[in-house]
């Protein structure tokens, strides 16, 4: 059952609701109907999780010549392919049953076009354009739009917001697993930005799209859906992150390089979701 649990990648899941949380208590403005949140919660896990197997049924090719993927169970065999996708259909069936039921036509519909995204999009052309990493952070992108939209049933301008900036923080953030991971991309002759372009050029777009998700997220506090304490704190660390990425430029080691703007892309976002809804609340 661990392997049935792994294909589902719940690293990236419990990053995702992080966001899903965010959104959520962001419509609220305070009044959290706890029912609701637990029932979008489970149901985006599930949906989330459907588009994960998928994935990794998709991309067993690619993860046979990676280092980091190689072992994964769809692999080496540890689970026959017929399990694999009845499992994630399972998943994701229940998911958007869950989604419809719970919370509203457009809470469904726009998780459905981010699986959708993930599933046919993502998956299937990361292997073949560079622009994969563009298609990706659309589909990442979606949870907190979710969170928002089962609370408001409206996609409004801070949902708009909020999916922007989430666009724009995964590039970035993906740019940096690229260069953490480049020889391994490379191999698979997988398209992403340092093996097509080069790591100079990988930089120049990271310090553009921090520069990008900075603007994006102050718009927050200038349309007035936060207040002074998530200006100056969103702000202070926009900052940091786009000073992090601008010494980029002198790295000696482009791996390590990667691994710090992976590691403070995290802290940032992390930082973000917990400060978005307290400043509020």
């Amino acid at each position: 059952m661990i392997n049935y649990y792994l294909i589902t990648k719940p690293g990236i899941i419990l990053g995702n609701l992080l966001t899903v949380a965010a959104g959520f208590l962001l419509a609220t403005k305070g009044n959290i109907d706890v029912a609701l949140f637990l029932a979008t919660l489970l149901g985006l896990t599930l949906i989330m999780a459907s588009a994960c197997v998928f994935n990794n049924y998709i991309d067993r090719p690619l993860d046979k010549l990676m280092q980091r993927t190689k072992r994964r169970a769809l692999v080496i065999g540890l689970i026959p392919e017929k399990n694999a996708i009845c499992f994630a259909t399972i998943l994701g069936v229940l998911g958007g049953a869950c989604l419809l039921y719970f919370t509203n036509l457009l809470t469904f519909l726009i998780a459905a076009f981010g699986f959708v995204v993930y599933v046919l999009l993502y998956s299937i052309w990361k292997g073949k354009t560079v622009y994969g990493t563009a298609i990706g952070s659309v589909a990442g992108a979606i949870p907190p739009v979710v969170g928002y939209c089962a609370v408001s049933n409206d996609f409004d301008l801070a949902a708009l917001l909020f999916f922007l900036m989430m666009v724009l923080w995964q590039m970035p953030h993906f740019f940096s697993i690229a260069l953490l991971y480049r020889d391994d991309y490379a191999k698979a002759n997988i398209p992403v930005l340092p093996v097509v372009k080069g790591n100079r050029r990988t930089k120049i777009h990271m310090v553009l799209y921090i520069a990008a998700f900075t603007i994006a997220s102050l718009l927050l506090s200038y349309f007035h859906y936060t207040g002074y304490l998530y200006l100056y704190i969103a702000l202070g660390l926009c900052l940091g992150w786009l000073t992090l990425s601008i010494k980029g430029f002198w790295s000696i080691n482009d791996e390590v390089f990667g691994k710090t703007m992976f590691r403070y892309s995290l802290f940032l976002i992390t930082i973000f979701c917990f400060l978005i809804p307290i400043d509020k609340i």
